[in-house]
């Protein structure tokens, strides 16, 4: 066996099938959106990865899965339009709210999901899929943003198969399967004929986001579903212990800056 007998879309379709971290549904999202706070306009997550987009002899930009739009936000003032797309209407709601405050006027909302058609979304001269590739089939995906980008793509995939911390699931003994890693998406695009390039950037841990008890509590069923009273009373246990009294102490997120520019290899 080598390289080429292995159907990476095929194993990432059956670890995605199979670990805790399922899907959310657009409702979901929709009552998440409610609760984020401007701190997510205000995440290093923001700077470190638009300094690794290069607009120079671009126009136009299509963000996809992108939530309150907080890069978009930030590159209105490089590109002359922005498109961008989310299928949480109150998502993009809040989008709006914020374009009117910062008076920005060259951004368009488009409510679809991964699943729609998107025959009516324009092609754009850079696309942009900045942690929203969490889909059931990755390189059907990769296929739709590459296909939309006139120049450049670039994607954002968390590093390792989980957001939770390893030693909050050990503390409450919560066994999970972990979520497909970026690299599957790496060689997905080799096998696609894209050769990316790869850099790291980091984003705050959520241990620096729990406001109180409740907080931290219900971010971890968010991630992982339900848990027993006893794995309840650990996460309190395991709040007071290691994060109400240490709030000075932070934790970062890795992320993967996946990109490649379609005109030409880096290798060529």
């Amino acid at each position: 066996m080598n390289i080429n007998d292995i159907d990476f879309n095929k194993l990432y379709m059956e670890q995605k099938q199979s670990t805790t971290f399922q899907p959310k549904s657009k409702k979901e999202w929709d009552e998440k959106a409610i609760h984020i706070s401007d701190r997510i306009h205000k995440s290093i997550y923001n700077e470190e990865l638009i300094n690794l987009i290069d607009t120079k002899n671009c126009k136009s930009m299509l963000d996809v899965g992108c939530g309150v739009g907080n890069i978009s936000l930030l590159m209105s003032n490089k590109l002359k339009k922005i498109y961008v797309v989310d299928f949480s209407t109150i998502m993009l709601e809040n989008l709006e709210k914020e374009m009117q405050k910062r008076d920005i006027t060259n951004i368009t909302p488009i409510n679809l999901s991964w699943e729609d058609n998107w025959d009516s979304v324009p092609n754009c001269d850079i696309v942009l899929a900045s942690r929203s590739m969490e889909v059931t089939n990755m390189k059907d995906a990769l296929e739709k943003i590459n296909n939309k980008a006139n120049k450049k793509v670039y994607l954002t995939y968390k590093v390792g198969g989980s957001f939770l911390n390893d030693n909050i699931l050990n503390y409450i003994g919560k066994k999970i399967n972990k979520k497909p890693d970026y690299i599957y998406t790496v060689n997905i695009l080799y096998q696609m004929g894209i050769n990316p390039t790869i850099n790291y950037i980091k984003s705050e841990g959520k241990s620096n986001q729990y406001k109180n008890e409740n907080a931290f509590i219900q971010s971890i069923l968010w991630s992982v579903g339900e848990l027993n009273g006893k794995q309840i009373s650990l996460l309190k246990e395991y709040y007071t212990k290691f994060i109400k009294n240490a709030k000075e102490q932070k934790d970062y997120l890795c992320w993967a800056v996946i990109s490649w520019h379609k005109e030409s290899s880096p290798c060529l």
